[in-house]
């Protein structure tokens, strides 16, 4: 973060004050919890409201990635590049002031002084265990009955040669920019890569994008991806897929990346600035697992359904844990670790039944739930697509590169489902409620939606498949009946 500036300076007051006295630790917690992201401030507020006596440990900034370099700068950013594309007069040093002022704004809730007046004891400082019931915290030891390691993740950097040599960025520094630059290189085209891709695209950067996948978002249906390479490339993005980056050289403010494509092809591109979004790895390292006995496997702590880890006493929530790094998932685990861990798991529940929705907040925004396609699921599945040039609101706002696909039992049992639309992330929660209450689409079909919206587009999923449920059969079979009435 940016000393000079005044955002910045008071965020930090909140969420790490360079004055704060950590309190005297107790004789022992009811739970310690090391970390101070979503997961961590869930969990701790939750049993603190519950009564239990709780400490939190965070050895940087209270808020995690998602407040301090995660969801909410990234999402400030990309609402600015709507702005600027629509003419707006917003240029990228308004853009990034504004950025710090509204995460300042959100900051309260997440500050040290905050969790201070819920009860909780706060120690500021680098947090590890030093036994099984143990951890020592700022020079100070936390006895615990029960713990929650909630200590995140952080971004993967590839080991490409030349690269740790010049000055590059992660999304943990890229909104410290003031400048604009001229010409930024991307590393890495998932949601991150992606989403600020499109945004500084928006904002008046040369935008080129490298990754080894073929495609985009990689991870998401092929149409959907496909959709988004169109809009990022109508932006100003230059796409480079399916290439392996050789080399990264530094010639003074200019970077020079070399990379070669499946054919051997060789060929470079110059840069003012590099971000690399290759991913992220679980913060397991200087934490003593091996003193308390918390197996881990692939740099994440190894839970069981309860998110317990191999010490009973102690339990793991978000990234460190899950292959899924969401601030919503982390959110959601929290509130079983609580129950789990202080009370029997009576009220808690198991992580893996959790039904996770994902958003990708590229323009137009792909979210997605349960499976990304049928060949993914045991069984006989059916899959229903409805473009939303289908849709009347999004044919009256122009929004029509788009689609809803949903993937289900042949009984309406939806198995998950895939959206492309302006606000697919708003949208996708009616899929994930169905999900998770176990309600088919004809359910969803016979719930009247309000129009114009495009809302409607599951109503229309849920009509498409009630349609090719209406076999030629059942077809001649109405046909006599009415005829009875001739």
């Amino acid at each position: 973060m940016l000393p000079a500036d005044p955002s910045d300076r008071a965020l930090l007051a909140a969420v790490h004050p360079s004055d704060w006295q950590n309190p005297e630790p107790a004789r022992r917690y009811d739970l310690v919890v090391l970390g101070g992201g979503t997961g961590g401030l869930v969990t701790a507020a939750i049993a603190a409201g519950l009564g239990a006596r709780v400490a939190l440990v965070e050895r940087e900034r209270m808020g995690g990635d998602c407040l301090n370099v995660g969801c909410v700068p990234s999402k400030a950013l990309i609402n600015a590049a709507d702005v600027a594309l629509a003419g707006g007069d917003i240029d990228f040093e308004t853009a990034m002031t504004r950025l710090r002022q509204l995460r300042l704004r959100l900051s309260e809730r997440d500050s040290a002084a905050r969790f201070r007046e819920l009860g909780v004891d706060v120690f500021l400082g680098h947090g590890a265990f030093v036994g099984r019931d143990a951890v020592e915290a700022a020079g100070a030891r936390l006895r615990f009955r029960r713990a929650v390691i909630a200590t995140g993740s952080r971004p993967v950097v590839p080991s490409i040669p030349g690269l740790t040599g010049v000055r590059y960025y992660t999304n943990e520094t890229i909104f410290d920019l003031t400048e604009r630059p001229a010409r930024l290189a991307i590393l890495g085209a998932g949601s991150i890569g992606c989403e600020l891709g499109q945004a500084f695209a928006r904002l008046g950067s040369r935008v080129i994008l490298l990754d080894q996948s073929p495609r985009v978002l990689a991870n998401e249906d092929p149409e959907a991806s496909a959709l988004v390479a169109a809009a990022l490339q109508r932006d100003g993005v230059q796409l480079r897929l399916g290439v392996e980056v050789s080399s990264v050289e530094g010639n003074g403010a200019t970077q020079r990346i070399r990379f070669r494509s499946a054919d051997a092809t060789q060929a470079d591109v110059e840069a003012d600035a590099i971000l690399v979004a290759a991913g992220r790895i679980g913060n397991v390292e200087e934490l003593g697992l091996e003193a308390a006995g918390v197996r881990t496997r692939e740099n994440r702590i190894v839970v069981d359904p309860r998110l317990r880890t191999s010490n009973r006493r102690i339990f793991a929530v978000g990234d460190v844990m899950s292959p899924t790094p969401y601030t919503h998932a982390a959110d959601a685990q929290a509130r079983l670790v609580v129950a789990n861990a202080l009370f029997g798991g009576l009220g808690g529940g198991r992580h893996d039944r959790l039904v996770v929705p994902r958003c990708t907040y590229t323009r137009p925004e792909v979210a997605q739930v349960g499976i990304t396609s049928a060949a993914s699921a045991d069984g006989d599945v059916q899959t229903i697509t409805v473009p939303l040039a289908e849709v009347d609101r999004a044919v009256l706002e122009g929004q029509t590169d788009g689609f809803l696909r949903v993937h289900l039992t042949r009984r309406g049992q939806i198995l998950g489902a895939t959206l492309v639309a302006a606000h697919a992330g708003e949208m996708i929660s009616e899929i994930t409620l169905a999900m998770t209450a176990g309600l088919r689409l004809g359910q969803i079909g016979s719930t009247i939606h309000p129009y114009p919206t495009q809302a409607e587009v599951f109503r229309k999923a849920a009509d498409q498949w009630q349609r090719e449920r209406f076999t030629p059969g059942a077809r001649r079979l109405m046909e006599r009946y009415f005829k009875l009435f001739r």
